[in-house]
């Protein structure tokens, strides 16, 4: 008689749960043997979005500014030629003067005495080769006596001149139109030859000179219009007439002058003041400074994009800055710059443009 074996509902759980691991098993693998697998869907990448602003450039005018100093047209020392005493004031200071005019009088101290020896020592000498070449055309004077008459009478013409010249420097004469500014002399002074006597300046018009570092001077060239500006507030206008072709060895700046006109014959002679030139326009935007930043190298530039929406980097410089804006050149003409989202994006990435504004 046979026994019945008890079999575990546990052993009986398992069993089934191995064959159904297996038949889903096999299930798969056929499956994966019959049919290739899907291709795996890759999304697509996502543009950066960017905002940004179109830009018109404009004419602005550009100003070098630096600091001059005002100086007299033409200025002299009058000194004396000629020892002697101060005989006669002829011109006081603020005296305005014409070219010629005398401005003061020396003791004759026998100069004119001289000067008529000199005249009469002329007029015989000239009589004697008168003679003399009368003589010789009759062949009895010598040709080395009638060389000798006319070299002494050479020498009396140059005593002649020396000696009028002597009585002309007794009066010292303006050279130029101007005024007299300083007067060092008295009358009765005894003075030597060399002595300072006056001092004359021209002030009708003005030299103003002044320092442009190197960095600047590519932009400045003869012509140009000039602003003076004083201490005080007053202004006058004046033109570039001259600039160094090389700069100050220390400090690697150029010397330029200005002239300015002083019709009204203001006494800023020697004063300082502020020289503005007006430089060429250039095209310039006006940009918020929080839309400057560096490249890899270091340069400040805009970041803008093109028309194939492109980002370019435009290296620029700051013209001006002010509570307005930063007005820099460099950038096109017309330009759709990158208002928000530059600092995620590179140089030749395509971007998206969310809403251009002007």
């Amino acid at each position: 008689m046979l026994k019945k074996i008890a079999v575990s509902p546990v052993i009986i759980a398992v069993i089934l749960s191995l064959m159904l691991l297996f038949w889903l098993f096999s299930g798969d693998n056929y499956s994966a043997k019959e049919q290739a697998p899907a291709q795996q869907q890759v999304p697509e990448a996502q543009l950066a979005q960017v905002e940004t602003r179109w830009s018109e450039a404009t004419p602005y005018q550009l100003t070098q500014i630096a600091q001059g100093q005002v100086l007299p047209w033409r200025s002299v020392s009058i000194k004396s030629q000629q020892a002697g005493t101060v005989k006669a004031l002829l011109k006081q200071q603020g005296d305005t003067v014409q070219p010629g005019d005398k401005l003061l009088r020396l003791s004759d101290e026998g100069r004119s005495a001289r000067l008529a020896q000199a005249q009469a020592n002329l007029k015989l000498r000239k009589t004697e080769l008168d003679s003399a070449r009368a003589l010789g055309k009759a062949q009895f004077l010598s040709a080395t006596e009638l060389t000798r008459l006319e070299s002494e009478l050479a020498q009396a013409e140059a005593e002649l001149q020396s000696a009028a010249l002597a009585v002309n420097q007794t009066e010292p004469a303006a050279p130029f139109a101007g005024i007299v500014d300083r007067r060092h002399i008295e009358v009765g002074d005894f003075i030597q030859t060399g002595t300072e006597l006056m001092q004359l300046v021209q002030i009708d018009q003005l030299k103003v000179t002044a320092q442009v570092p190197q960095q600047h001077i590519a932009g400045l060239s003869e012509g140009q219009n000039v602003t003076l500006r004083l201490l005080d507030g007053r202004e006058l206008t004046g033109t570039l007439s001259f600039i160094s072709y090389a700069a100050d060895s220390a400090t690697r700046s150029f010397y330029i002058e200005v002239t300015v006109a002083n019709p009204q014959l203001w006494r800023i002679a020697g004063a300082s003041a502020t020289v503005e030139v007006q430089l060429t326009p250039v095209l310039a935007h006006l940009v918020s400074p929080a839309l400057l930043s560096l490249d890899n190298n270091g340069n400040l530039g805009v970041s803008v994009v093109n028309e194939q929406q492109q980002v370019v980097f435009y290296p620029v410089q700051i013209l001006t800055a002010d509570n307005d804006g930063a007005r820099v050149s460099g950038l096109p003409a017309r330009s759709q710059i990158i208002t928000q989202g530059a600092g995620f994006v590179q140089p030749g990435d395509t971007v998206r443009v969310a809403g251009a504004t002007l």
